[in-house]
């Protein structure tokens, strides 16, 4: 499974799945500032997983048309934010296989899937 790590995702996040193993490309390193529609695009394309902390991916999720598409929102509030990296280690292993073509809401103690309609 392969990730792309919007610029408002905690590098943390991304620092973690690299220790693990996974390829995370993140979006700070290489085109800073780029458009979320892009950022979209580019994830599609590269068949990765979108994980972000931007609201606003919800929206292009769902109206976007390539069918290729996953996304991981991060919901977690700043109190709680040390447990961020160890829970998305945890959600990619357990539930890697679920992720793929649905839009996932990370929550402390709480995961919400959701498929396309395409």
């Amino acid at each position: 499974m392969k990730f792309l790590a919007d610029e408002s995702c905690d590098f943390i996040v991304v620092r973690a799945l690299r220790e693990e193993g996974y390829d995370v490309l993140a979006v700070c390193e290489m085109a800073p500032a780029m458009a979320d529609i892009d950022v979209m695009q580019l994830a599609s394309k590269a068949k990765r997983v979108l994980i972000t902390e931007d609201k606003d991916f919800g929206q292009i999720f769902y109206s976007f048309q390539e069918k290729d598409r996953s996304v991981i929102l991060i919901r977690y509030p700043n109190n709680i934010r040390k447990k961020l990296a160890l829970d998305m280690v945890s959600l990619i292993k357990l539930h890697g296989k679920k992720i793929d073509g649905c839009f996932v809401v990370a929550q402390p103690g709480r995961m919400r899937f959701s498929k396309s309609r395409n």
